[in-house]
C-alpha cells in the first residue's frame, strides 16, 4: 500500500475530487481560491503565512515550509526557498503554489529582499502556459492558459489553483503596478509578465504597461513592455491593440527590439497574411544583436530550452509553422534563468547577483 493512501489529506482530496463533483466543492474549505480570496490584506503585508490552512492540501506542510523562508536575509536560503515552491509548480501542484502567490509578490515588493524577479516570475508562472520548443505559433505563443482542466497527481483540481493564482495577483495588483518603476531592470520585466495573467484590475494593468513604456530606457525591458501589452489584449480583447502594434512595427523611429516585439504581438493578434513591409522589418531588424537582447525576456525563454533561440523560435513558429518539428518536452527541465544583468549593460543588483554568482539556475 502506497504512503498516501492513509494520509488523510489524500483521501479527502480523491473523495471530494476522484469519487465526487468538484463543483459540490466549490467555495468550500478544499476550494484554494476561496482560500485564497480569505486571507486579508493584512496577514498577506504582516507574512503571516500560518495563518495560511497549508494543512489541506497536499504538499501544503512542504511549501509553507519554503515560504516560512523567503524572507530570509540570507539570499542561498531564500533562493531554495523560491525554488521550491517552484518545485511544487514542476511537480503540477498548483494549488499549494498558488497559496504561496501572496508571499511571492511580497517578497518581490520589498527592495530589501533576495530573488525578486525570480519570484515574480514564479508567481506568474503558476498561470502563463509554456509552450515549449515547437509551439511557439500565432495561435499559441501570446495565450495565457491552455483552456484545458487541470489535475493534479493527487487527483486535486488544479484549474481552482491557477484561478486561485490568478486572483491573488487580481487582489494585489497594485503591488505588480508598482514594480514596473522598480530601480531594478530585471524586476520591471517580471512585473510586466506576471501582471497579465491577473483576473482583473486589467485597465488598471493596460494603463500602467503604457505609462510605463512611455518612459522606459532600457532596450530589453521596453521590448518586454511590448509583448506584455500585446499579451494582455490577446487575453482582453483590446481592438485597438492591433494598430497600435502595427504602428509600432511600422516606424523605423522605434528601437529594432521594439519593432520586434510588436511584430511578434500583431501576429498574434491577427490572422491577417504576412505583409511584405512586415517581413522587411524582421529582415531587418530580428539580428543576432536584437535576439541576444530579448533572450533574458521569459516569453523568449518559455520556448527556448537551448538559452540563445528564443527569438529565431519564435520567428519560425508565427511565420512558418508547417516546418516545425513536434519536439519532446521534459516536464521535469524548466527553461535556463538568463538574467538581464547576465548581459553587457546590466549591472548585478541586490541578493541574486550573488546568486547568478554561483552559476546556478532556477529549475
Amino acid at each position: 500500500m502506497a504512503w498516501w493512501e492513509n494520509d488523510p489529506v489524500y483521501q479527502a482530496v480523491e473523495q471530494a475530487f476522484v469519487d465526487g463533483d468538484p463543483e459540490e466543492h466549490a467555495g468550500g474549505p478544499l476550494d484554494v481560491r476561496a482560500v485564497v480570496a480569505s486571507i486579508s490584506r493584512e496577514a498577506k503585508d504582516a507574512f503571516a503565512y500560518d495563518d495560511v490552512p497549508w494543512g489541506r492540501f497536499p504538499r501544503g506542510p512542504e511549501t509553507r515550509d519554503h515560504v516560512a523562508r523567503l524572507r530570509s536575509h540570507d539570499a542561498d536560503v531564500v533562493y531554495h526557498a523560491v525554488r521550491g515552491v517552484n518545485g511544487e509548480l514542476a511537480n503540477s501542484a498548483w494549488s499549494v503554489a498558488a497559496l504561496a502567490v501572496p508571499f511571492l509578490l511580497r517578497v518581490a515588493a520589498d527592495p530589501r529582499g533576495h530573488c525578486r524577479a525570480y519570484a515574480l516570475e514564479l508567481a506568474a508562472g503558476i498561470v502563463q502556459w509554456t509552450p515549449g520548443p515547437g509551439r511557439c505559433t500565432r495561435e499559441e505563443l501570446l495565450r495565457v492558459t491552455d483552456g484545458e482542466g487541470r489535475y493534479e497527481p493527487s487527483g486535486y483540481f488544479g484549474t481552482w489553483g491557477i484561478e486561485a493564482a490568478r486572483d491573488a495577483i487580481a487582489a494585489d495588483a497594485d503591488l505588480v503596478t508598482a514594480l514596473l518603476d522598480d530601480p531594478d531592470p530585471e524586476v520591471r520585466a517580471a512585473a510586466a509578465y506576471a501582471g497579465v495573467v491577473a483576473s482583473g484590475h486589467i485597465d488598471d494593468i493596460r494603463g500602467a504597461l503604457h505609462t510605463r513604456l512611455r518612459v522606459e530606457a532600457d532596450p530589453t525591458v521596453r521590448a518586454g513592455l511590448v509583448l506584455a501589452i500585446a499579451q494582455l489584449a490577446y487575453e482582453h480583447a483590446d481592438p485597438a491593440c492591433e494598430a497600435w502594434a502595427q504602428e509600432l512595427w511600422s516606424d523605423p523611429a522605434m528601437p529594432p527590439a521594439v519593432r520586434v516585439s510588436a511584430a511578434l504581438g500583431w501576429l498574434c493578434l491577427t490572422d491577417a497574411p504576412v505583409p511584405d513591409a512586415l517581413g522587411a522589418v524582421l529582415d531587418a531588424c530580428a539580428t543576432d544583436e536584437t535576439a541576444r537582447l530579448m533572450t533574458p525576456l521569459p516569453w523568449m525563454r518559455a520556448v527556448d530550452y537551448d538559452g540563445d533561440a528564443g527569438l529565431r523560435r519564435c520567428l519560425r513558429g508565427l511565420l512558418h509553422p508547417e516546418s516545425l518539428e513536434p519536439q519532446w518536452d521534459d516536464p521535469w527541465r524548466s527553461p535556463p534563468r538568463a538574467h538581464l544583468s547576465d548581459f553587457p549593460g546590466h549591472a548585478a543588483t541586490g541578493g541574486a547577483a550573488g546568486i547568478r554568482q554561483k552559476g546556478t539556475a532556477p529549475t
